[in-house]
């Protein structure tokens, strides 16, 4: 991480299509480097697909992504600059997990014994000789997680990371990625559900259908704006206005909710035999 100037990550006016079907629309973003950024989002909101088109694993309709000032593409050395993690299934099932570690690091020019470390880092050092078709999904995560540290990069990009670890590897998880930025790196992670990174994350972006809802710095996000999905949108936002919310619709199910608690605004759905469906 000697980059002086660190590796800001930059989108702008971003938008992907498949077909009729617009999965990511106009979305800009930065992530700045020495933070955690948290990317929020329902399932289905575009996460992933931003992800692959910033890793160009995709290809963009219109707009731009940037890695420190250039595209993925154009890094010279892109392990020693960007470590991902995108898929839970990218092994080999029949590959070691050690293997399946020594292969990407002779690819990067990385020093086998880098691979033995973060083995033992990550938890793994006694699975290391087995076959990853007989990995549980956390330790596929935990292997995932080392691959992407390997060539001990600023900018580490994850897709739900947290998904199939337990409290124990949930809490590694989030001492690494924030000692991570501590030292001046970019960490940007990916999850459907707040609760896994309101005690990691700096900052928080939010998107749902593709588009921006909010983002910013998440201690003031959490006072100042919910997201809330329900079938009974018209009804919610008359409840929720009459008790002082501020109400704004996103899309055909999801409200904007701002100056009412998150936690009120549970009670007084429930209050009002309104189902939730996320919030």
């Amino acid at each position: 991480m000697t980059n002086p100037t660190g590796h800001r990550l930059v989108v702008e006016n971003l938008t992907k299509r498949y077909g009729d079907n617009t999965v990511v629309d106009d979305l800009s973003f930065t992530a700045e480097p020495g933070r955690v950024t948290g990317f929020l989002g329902p399932n289905g909101s575009g996460k992933s697909t931003t992800l692959k088109i910033m890793l160009d694993l995709a290809g963009a309709d219109h707009g731009s992504a940037s890695i420190g000032m250039q595209r993925y593409r154009d890094l010279v050395d892109p392990s020693s600059v960007v470590g991902a993690m995108i898929e839970s299934d990218a092994f080999h099932p029949g590959r070691s997990g050690c293997n399946h570690l020594r292969i990407i690091a002779d690819a990067s020019g990385i020093a086998h014994h880098r691979v033995d470390e973060l083995l033992d880092e990550v938890g793994l050092a006694k699975a290391a000789k087995r076959q990853v078709g007989g990995y549980s999904l956390g330790m596929r995560q935990r292997l995932g997680l080392a691959a992407a540290l390997l060539g001990e990069p600023p900018v580490l990009i994850l897709d739900e990371p947290g998904n199939g670890l337990d409290p124990e590897g949930i809490r590694a998880l989030r001492d690494r990625l924030r000692q991570h930025a501590a030292t001046g790196g970019t960490v940007l992670v990916s999850s459907h559900l707040l609760t896994e990174v309101e005690h990691l994350a700096d900052d928080v972006i939010v998107i749902n259908d593709g588009r921006l809802v909010t983002s910013g710095p998440l201690a003031e996000l959490q006072h100042s704006a919910s997201l809330v999905r329900t079938t009974d949108v018209a009804r919610l936002g008359e409840v929720l206005q009459a008790a002082g919310a501020t109400v704004e619709k996103r899309g055909t199910d999801g409200l904007v909710v701002g100056r009412l608690p998150i936690d009120e605004i549970g009670e007084r759905a429930f209050a009002a035999g309104i189902a939730i469906h996320e919030l």
